[in-house]
């Protein structure tokens, strides 16, 4: 069975027909920039683009940077511009798209889904947290397999600051830090998540989970087991197409 999903991030809206009995993508995905300003018609116009790549005429599973009630307003959006609040997202996207049955999800919290059936959660029992490292921090949390939805941990203060301003990959790509210096700051966000949670296994995901070698040495101190999301930066596309399909179902 074949479900499409897209990701909308800070940087990119990417998007591919994903396989569901695989948890894989079914074609190369697609990749359009995400405009600046980031509006609710351009972003939809970017998504139009990528479903139109495919010729897609079915049902379609999108993720959202930030907090989403009932599956279609949007309450938050720290990476997005600021007149997405209140939008009702399923219905422009919908609209945009021509009609086509929409759902619409937080990103890490698809990423998250896709990781606890497909990826590095899998069979996992207990607390387990996501954490996307991009143009913010996404988070997803997971007690006994099941989503605690919109959790938005990249929010929590970290030394008088939103963590993501300190401990995001575009953090480091801002202040052009090393690994190492970088490292450290993703250390005291864990440690502090650690402390909050008490999470048996932390899943890294985001584009730096295909370079964690570069990172995860210099962790020290975190009790639970930390390891690269396995399906690396198209969780987010898988998850939208595994909530898509469950609604559709």
């Amino acid at each position: 069975m074949q479900i499409f999903g897209v990701d909308i991030g800070g940087s990119g809206i990417k998007g591919a027909p994903v396989d569901l009995d695989k948890g894989d993508l079914a074609q190369e995905r697609c990749k359009v920039l995400t405009p600046h300003p980031a509006t609710p018609d351009g972003v939809a116009d970017g998504v139009k683009q990528v479903v139109d790549h495919f010729g897609w005429s079915g049902p379609v599973g999108l993720t959202f940077p930030g907090v989403i009630s009932d599956g279609t307003h949007i309450r938050t959006a720290a990476n997005v511009d600021k007149s997405w609040i209140d939008t009702d997202a399923r219905k422009l996207f919908s609209e945009r798209l021509g009609g086509l049955p929409v759902t619409v999800v937080n990103d890490a919290d698809a990423a998250g889904v896709a990781e606890m059936e497909f990826g590095a959660g899998r069979y996992r029992k207990g607390v387990v947290i996501l954490l996307t490292f991009g143009t913010g921090i996404g988070s997803a949390l997971f007690v006994d397999g099941e989503l605690v939805p919109n959790t938005e941990l990249g929010h929590l203060e970290l030394d008088g600051h939103d963590a993501e301003k300190k401990a995001s990959s575009k953090a480091k790509e801002d202040g052009d830090l090393s690994w190492e210096h970088w490292a450290r700051r993703v250390n005291k966000y864990l440690a502090h998540v650690e402390m909050l949670f008490t999470p048996s296994l932390f899943i890294i995901g985001g584009g730096v989970s295909r370079k964690a070698d570069k990172f995860l040495p210099y962790i020290e101190g975190v009790k639970a087991e930390i390891v690269p999301a396995q399906l690396q930066n198209n969780a987010g596309i898988v998850g939208a197409a595994m909530r898509a399909a469950h609604h559709a179902n």
